[in-house]
């Protein structure tokens, strides 16, 4: 609750006293002078609650339980709206506004919160671990969303779901490219997801470096997400197409310096790169060599694609 005016925190306490107490609730309350007060309240099967009050205009109330049936769960409903309507109640309008969060489910047996590479977090609506390994170089894991399917998870990183094509095709150009007879390089994309669209397209040969010499990556893709990646992954190799099992980096400084050019370049290596090479000390210079290194293989009327 964000108020309009400063906090009474010792009438806000005795206002939401009864409430706590109704449940069967102890309480042990804890003041500061300057910030606040703070309230726990225990019940004997273990649910507890924190009644945080800042003077500022801040109450924030926090409930945690063990409920895994709806009874439990209608109760916390209850309390929470008894707290609001008291709040209310109290306040007179001066309530800036009420934010009510989820209930987040701790220690389930499928991980369903997965932070994202900026620092939020999302849950999924996961079911199952389809896949779950551990390479020299990072974890892999599958996990069955009712709403995307088979999504593939690296170290803790979501990188593609089943569902994902319009990142595949975005990524790709967004249909307004002709890979018809063209060279193309692929850096990443061990899902085959971009591998799959793009031999679709005639191109003349595309070159695969798949996810920095991780075979295990392939290897699960090519079972377990076969709607991002048909059948490209079963072979390294086709009529159009090559998989390398090495380290992106050595592949263009080699590719450099052979003058190997290509007509388009399509980074879609993980958000943070992993690699055997040096350069990784600092993940923006590693960025930066992939990109230099990028430009050094890329026709002069070439086009490079990333995320």
């Amino acid at each position: 609750f964000p108020l309009n005016l400063t906090a009474d925190c010792n009438a806000v306490l005795k206002a939401l006293q009864p409430i706590f107490q109704e449940q069967g609730m102890t309480e042990t309350v804890h003041n500061w002078e300057d910030h606040g007060y703070l309230a726990t309240y225990i019940k004997k099967n273990g649910s507890f609650a924190n009644l945080r009050i800042h003077p500022h205009g801040l109450v924030l109330v926090d409930l945690q339980s063990y409920n895994d049936h709806t009874k439990g769960r209608e109760e916390v409903d209850q309390l929470l709206n008894k707290v609001e309507e008291r709040m209310k109640e109290l306040f007179h309008g001066n309530i800036k506004r009420v934010k009510r969060l989820p209930a987040i489910l701790r220690g389930g047996v499928i991980d369903r919160y997965w932070p994202t590479a900026d620092g939020r977090l999302v849950e999924y609506d996961i079911d199952e671990v389809v896949y779950d390994e551990d390479s020299p170089f990072q974890n892999i894991k599958i996990l069955h969303s009712k709403q995307f399917g088979n999504i593939l998870i690296l170290s803790g990183d979501v990188n593609l779901a089943e569902s994902d094509l319009a990142y595949t095709q975005a990524i790709m150009g967004s249909g307004k490219e002709d890979y018809t007879g063209k060279e193309v390089l692929i850096l990443g994309g061990g899902d085959g997801g971009i591998l799959y669209e793009i031999v679709k397209l005639k191109p003349k040969m595309v070159t695969m470096v798949a996810l920095n010499i991780d075979q295990m990556v392939i290897d699960g893709c090519k079972k377990y997400m076969r709607k991002t990646c048909g059948d490209v992954l079963d072979n390294l190799k086709g009529e159009c197409y090559q998989v390398l099992i090495e380290d992106c980096i050595p592949v263009l400084k080699r590719y450099a310096k052979e003058g190997r050019m290509f007509d388009y370049v399509i980074n879609d290596l993980t958000a943070v790169p992993i690699s055997t090479s040096p350069e990784e000390d600092s993940t923006w210079e590693f960025l930066r060599l992939i990109l230099d290194l990028s430009m050094k293989v890329l026709k002069q009327d070439g086009k490079y694609f990333t995320q």
